[in-house]
């Protein structure tokens, strides 16, 4: 099967009408690669595309930044393109401000997404798409797959008062969409819009499609080069698990940053990790397999401090449910943590008056249900009807068999 060719490539090699002769600002991080590993920025101004500015995700246009560390306006040190902040100290710096758009007629967006409803750079893009709608711009999404497949729906709906930079629309944390069609299903309408979609907007949107990709397919499938779309995002691994285990934000507990295989790394000081893997082992998940472990972060939780854990072995990525997983996990770690479990209470993603564990399930069931002791398959069937329903309502958005 020949490789995936993403909107980046065709953009530049087939459709330079949607950018000839207009001023272009451009939306990417790390990840906006060519197969050949060449920068979007590069690749386009190779082209002859005219840049005129840069807008930058959490993390930043090149990367550099920590979770959850606000990125400030800068000048880009290879090309001298001035680059606005899409990731600052405030809920008002995530979006593109009039004064960014005034000098750009049409906005590329290149960001390579993770699959999962937590990843901030759908949010990104859907807030750039009604600040751009509002000032008159046009924009162009460069679309690139869902390294996860386009097939899977995992998790429930989110409930308009758990809005948060993690849910700005009620999608599942796995979603099955590439980022192109996230776009047309925020210019149709958000599922539920909290207040920051609270009115409709028409968008002035163009999604270039990618070739040669399949809703089956997994990243590995496509040929593509994996680059690091955010610090903590190394491997098409790390994506296979993180719409689970990013749950693990949510508490006290080490979710692996610090380490060479974040999110898939899981435990603190006070958790026995064999005991841990054992009762995991219980649940009979499909597709993976827990290992128990120590490991002592360098940096973020409990760094310099031995921890006890599990790692997650996936061993049949068609099979494996990382949602179910994390959620499974979650519950075992109430239940061996004991009184030195947490759930986190400081603010996450600009938002303080809510738990961090809520925010990412998108209500109290999940938590509540962990508290209560109830049995794991009483909690797995909260959110499924809305993970039945979702199918359908995604359905009239989608580019790809």
């Amino acid at each position: 099967m020949p490789r995936t060719l993403t909107g980046l490539e065709l953009l530049a090699a087939e459709r330079q009408d949607l950018v000839r002769g207009r001023r272009v600002g451009l939306l990417c991080h790390p990840a906006s690669v060519t197969a050949d590993l060449v920068h979007a920025v590069d690749h386009l101004l190779a082209a002859g595309i005219q840049l005129a500015r840069l807008f930058g995700p959490e993390h930043g246009v090149r990367g550099e930044a920590q979770d959850m560390i606000g990125v400030d306006a800068e000048t880009d040190r290879r090309t001298g393109l001035p680059v606005t902040s899409l990731y600052g100290n405030s809920l008002d710096s995530l979006e593109p401000p009039a004064a960014a758009l005034a000098d750009v007629d049409v906005l590329l967006i290149d960001l390579q997404d993770v699959g999962s409803r937590y990843y901030t750079y759908v949010w990104t893009m859907a807030l750039t798409l009604k600040a751009a709608a509002r000032a008159g711009v046009a924009v162009v999404v460069l679309d690139r797959p869902n390294p996860l497949g386009g097939v899977e729906v995992e998790g429930g709906e989110v409930a308009p008062e758990m809005e948060s930079f993690v849910s700005l629309g009620s999608v599942p944390v796995r979603h099955g969409m590439t980022i192109g069609e996230i776009a047309r299903l925020v210019c149709a309408g958000m599922p539920w819009g909290g207040p920051r979609f609270a009115e409709a907007f028409t968008c002035d949107l163009t999604v270039v499609a990618m070739r040669h990709w399949q809703r089956r397919d997994h990243f590995e499938a496509t040929g593509l080069p994996w680059v690091l779309p955010s610090p903590n995002m190394p491997t098409p691994d790390t994506a296979r698990v993180y719409p689970g285990m990013c749950l693990i934000e949510g508490t006290n507990i080490s979710e692996g940053r610090g380490t060479t295989r974040p999110f898939e790394i899981v435990g603190a000081p006070f958790i026995d990790g064999h005991r841990l893997a054992e009762r995991l082992g219980s649940y009979d998940l499909p597709g993976v397999r827990f290992r128990p472990l120590t490991f002592r972060p360098v940096f973020h939780k409990f760094a310099g401090q031995s921890c006890g854990g599990i790692q997650l072995h996936v061993v049949d990525r068609q099979t494996f449910r990382p949602y179910r997983t994390g959620v499974a996990i979650l519950r075992e770690l109430w239940a061996v943590g004991g009184e030195s479990f947490r759930w986190r209470t400081e603010p996450y993603e600009f938002v303080a008056d809510r738990l961090a564990i809520d925010l990412l399930t998108g209500g109290e069931a999940v938590r509540q249900g962990i508290e209560r002791g109830l049995p794991a398959e009483e909690i797995f069937a909260s959110w499924l009807p809305a993970e039945r329903a979702f199918p359908d309502r995604r359905r009239p958005h989608l580019m790809y068999d």
